[in-house]
C-alpha cells in the first residue's frame, strides 16, 4: 500500500497542500485531526467547507458527536481501514493533519497493554508515599532500563504505569512497545512536513485565522452545540484549543474581550508542541524519515506535488535507522 503523509503545525498550509495533491492525483484525504472528527465543530477546527468535502472525498471527518471520546487506538483502526478502502479503488491515500499523537500511533503502533489495575496502583502509590517517586524510578531502572530512560524521576503517572504493567504482565513496558512497533506501518509511505522558516510569520497566520474564526461565529457555534448536546468542559471535544477558551467566556470565567488573545496564545502553544514533535521525528526507530518543506515558500504546493509525483512513479521511502 502506498500513502502520502502530510504533517505540520497548525496554520502551516496542510489543507491547501492536501487539496492541491487531490487535484493533481487520483486521491482521497484521510484527516489526522482529533477535533475534526466531531460533528458540528466546524468553525473552531478549520474544517473544510461542505463544497470542498463534496468535491474531494475526506475520511474521519464528522464521524462522532462531541459528547463522545475518540482515542488514538480508534483512529489507527479507522485510518488503516480507510486507507485500505482508498487503495482498493486504485486511489492514493493522502493522510494529512496535525494531531501528532495520532501520527505517532499510526507510525509506531499501539501496545496491547492491560487496563488499569486498581490493587496494584494502590500498592505502588502507598510505596511512593513512603519512599518517594525517585526511589520507584530507580526500581523501574532496574526492571526496565529502556522505559526508565524515557521517564523523568518525578513523573509519577508514567512511573506508576510502567511498574503496574510489569507487575501485572511480567513483561517490561518497553518490550510491549517494541512489539507494537514491529507491527506498525504496514504500508509504503512518503512523509512530508510543512514547517515555517520564520516562526513570527506562523504566529501572524495563527492570529489572523483565530480572528477569522471569531468573526465567523465561533462563540455562537459553541452556544449551539451546548444547546444540542449535554456537553461538559472536561470532555475531550471541549478541551480543544479555541473551544476551551470560548467555553470559559460563556461560563463567565474569562471576559469576552480577552478571548482572542487567549485563543491565539493557546494556538501558538499548540504549534510549538507540534514543531517540537516534528523535530524529533525521523530519528526514532521504525518511523519514516521526514522530508521537510518550508511552509512559507511561495511555491510550496508545487514542490510537494513534484515530490509526490516522483514517489508515485518510483516508490520507496527511507526509515530511521533501527
Amino acid at each position: 500500500m502506498k500513502a502520502v503523509f502530510l504533517l505540520g503545525p497548525t496554520a502551516s498550509g496542510k489543507t491547501a497542500a492536501a487539496l492541491a495533491l487531490a487535484a493533481r492525483f487520483p486521491a482521497e484525504i484521510v484527516s489526522v485531526d482529533s477535533a475534526q472528527v466531531y460533528r458540528g465543530m466546524d468553525i473552531g477546527t478549520a474544517k473544510p467547507d461542505r463544497a470542498t468535502l463534496a468535491r474531494v472525498p475526506h475520511h474521519l471527518v464528522d464521524i462522532v458527536d462531541p459528547t463522545e471520546a475518540y482515542s488514538a487506538g480508534r483512529f489507527v483502526a479507522d485510518a488503516e481501514r480507510a486507507m485500505a478502502a482508498i487503495e482498493s479503488r486504485g486511489r492514493l491515500p493522502i493522510v494529512a493533519g496535525g494531531t501528532m499523537l495520532y501520527f505517532r500511533a499510526l507510525f509506531g503502533g499501539l501496545a496491547d497493554l492491560p487496563s488499569a489495575q486498581p490493587g496494584i496502583r494502590e500498592r505502588i502509590e502507598a510505596r511512593a508515599a513512603r519512599e518517594g517517586w525517585p526511589a520507584l524510578h530507580a526500581e523501574l531502572a532496574r526492571r526496565d532500563p529502556a522505559a526508565a530512560a524515557r521517564i523523568e524521576p518525578g513523573d509519577a503517572q508514567r512511573i506508576q504505569r510502567a511498574l503496574e504493567v510489569h507487575e501485572h504482565t511480567g513483561v517490561p513496558l518497553s518490550t510491549h512497545h517494541r512489539a507494537a512497533a514491529a507491527r506498525a506501518l504496514r504500508f509504503e509511505g512518503l512523509a512530508l512536513s510543512l514547517e515555517p522558516s520564520d516562526r513570527s510569520v506562523l504566529h501572524a497566520r495563527i492570529a489572523g485565522r483565530f480572528r477569522a474564526m471569531l468573526a465567523a461565529g465561533l462563540v455562537d457555534e459553541l452556544q449551539g452545540l451546548r444547546a444540542r448536546f449535554p456537553l461538559q468542559a472536561a470532555m475531550p471535544s471541549m478541551r480543544t484549543v479555541g473551544y476551551r477558551q470560548a467555553w470559559e467566556t460563556l461560563e463567565g470565567r474569562a471576559p469576552l474581550a480577552t478571548l482572542e488573545a487567549r485563543g491565539v496564545a493557546a494556538t501558538r502553544q499548540l504549534a510549538k508542541r507540534q514543531l517540537t514533535w516534528l523535530r524529533a521525528m525521523g530519528s526514532k526507530p521504525g518511523t519514516p524519515a521526514l522530508e521537510r518543506f518550508d511552509a512559507l515558500r511561495p511555491d510550496v504546493d508545487r514542490a510537494v506535488i513534484e515530490r509526490v509525483r516522483r514517489f508515485v512513479e518510483t516508490g520507496g521511502f527511507a526509515r530511521a535507522p533501527e
